[in-house]
């Protein structure tokens, strides 16, 4: 009986360890199969894919978001208080670049028009420089009065320009008389139409008076 108990502990220490290696193999196995396999090509390939598709959708939104907060006409929803869709927000965009450009070649013709009076202004002014020169040079020289005949033709020929224009309005009847006589307002009685045909009249009156002899 004494020798068999060294083979029983043998018997039961070995059991001991085997069962030990057992449970470690299946922990090993179950950290495996907890692991996530790796992805194959394909499937990377579609989830990048997806991703840039993501970033494309995201890049228009943004545009658009952008363009309805640029454009007045855009900041706002239609009759049904839904949001504008994206058609509606495009027009509106275009619409709103025509109406710009629009503005911007009405503001270069206005201003080109400025240049136009300001170039006359000066040769007016540089006119009336020469002639008060030339009088102050003058022996004797006097104060000249314009008088009132002078004062008249310089209105004359202002009326006569209007003229020249209001020919072109209809006297068939009253009404298209009427209606014509306010299209020519607005046309032709501009202030600054009326600025230029004016600096024409007095630039032709003052080169007139120029190249009349000094009264003696």
């Amino acid at each position: 009986m004494p020798r068999d108990h060294p083979f029983t502990r043998c018997n039961s220490t070995g059991s001991i360890g085997i069962g030990n290696s057992s449970s470690l193999n299946s922990d090993d196995e179950d950290e495996i199969e907890s692991k996530p396999s790796p992805m194959s090509y394909k499937e990377r390939r579609r989830e990048a894919h997806t991703q840039a598709e993501q970033k494309r959708r995201d890049a228009i939104k943004k545009g658009y978001d952008t363009l309805q907060e640029l454009v007045p006409t855009c900041q706002q929803t239609d009759v049904s208080g839904y949001k504008l869709s994206k058609a509606t927000v495009l027009q509106k965009s275009i619409d709103y670049i025509q109406y710009l450009q629009q503005q911007k070649k009405k503001q270069e013709e206005e201003r080109n028009a400025l240049r136009k009076e300001v170039v006359a202004l000066r040769i007016m002014q540089t006119n009336y420089e020469q002639i008060v020169k030339a009088q102050q040079t003058q022996p004797g020289h006097t104060e000249t009065r314009i008088s009132d005949e002078v004062k008249f033709s310089v209105f004359q020929a202002i009326m006569e320009q209007l003229f020249l224009t209001f020919n072109n309005v209809s006297v068939s009847n009253f009404s298209e008389l009427s209606a014509g006589v306010f299209s020519w307002l607005e046309e032709y009685c501009k202030p600054q139409m009326l600025k230029e045909t004016v600096v024409q009249v007095l630039r032709r009156h003052n080169n007139h008076m120029r190249s009349q002899p000094p009264n003696s």
